[in-house]
């Protein structure tokens, strides 16, 4: 199992900001396309925002222009910067690696993290 571990959800008020973390194994992190997901409660889980192992990011529309995923290299760490956060937002996160075929929306990552919830309070 490898060990995606995840960290920086919370509850925020609608137009607030969070940023979530996710710290892998530098061999993931260096090789594999990374992404988040969420999941809402009775939802299917979607993908939110991806990176792939050339930096092409990916972004679901309805995060478009308020979220920004990007990488540490030197802490091996994915991050998801939030902003204008609102209510629809609330779900838990997953951090997510694949090594084969990166992050895809249709496809289901190999490697999951635990989960963070985000809460969006009006």
């Amino acid at each position: 199992q490898v060990p995606l571990v995840e960290s920086g959800g919370g509850s925020v008020q609608a137009g607030g900001s969070l940023q979530l973390s996710c710290a892998a194994p530098r061999h993931i992190f260096i090789s594999c396309g990374m992404g988040w997901y969420r999941q809402a409660p009775g939802k299917e889980r979607e993908l939110v925002a991806s990176i792939n192992v050339d930096d092409t990011t990916t972004y679901v529309d309805s995060v478009k222009g308020r979220f920004t995923i990007s990488q540490d290299n030197a802490k091996t760490t994915l991050y998801l910067q939030m902003n204008s956060l609102k209510t629809e937002d609330t779900a838990v996160y997953y951090c997510a690696a694949d090594c084969v075929v990166g992050i895809r929306a249709d496809m289901t990552p190999r490697y999951w993290g635990q989960g963070t919830q985000v809460t969006v309070s009006s």
